[in-house]
C-alpha cells in the first residue's frame, strides 16, 4: 500500500481539503497522512475524506497541529 503525505500546515481551508481531494481522485487506493495545525482543517479534512469513501484511521495532536492518517483499501 502506498503512502503519500500531504503538508498543509499554514494553509487555510479551504485549501487542505481541495489538496487532499485531487490525492484521493489520483489514488484508488493507499494511505494518506495528512498535516494541519488547525480544528477547523483537522473536521473538515475528516469529513472531506469520509465523503469520498476512504476512512480516519488516526488522527495524533502534537505541538505543530495534527497528523491524520486516512486510508481506502
Amino acid at each position: 500500500m502506498s503512502t503519500t503525505v500531504v503538508d498543509a500546515r499554514g494553509l487555510s481551508c479551504p485549501q487542505p481539503v481541495l489538496m487532499i481531494m485531487n490525492e484521493i481522485k489520483a489514488m484508488d487506493e493507499g494511505k494518506i497522512v495528512v498535516l494541519v495545525d488547525t480544528d477547523t482543517s483537522k473536521e473538515n479534512v475528516s469529513r472531506a475524506a469520509e465523503s469520498k469513501g476512504w476512512h480516519v484511521k488516526d488522527v495524533q495532536a502534537d505541538k505543530e497541529g495534527y497528523q491524520i492518517t486516512i486510508s481506502k483499501d
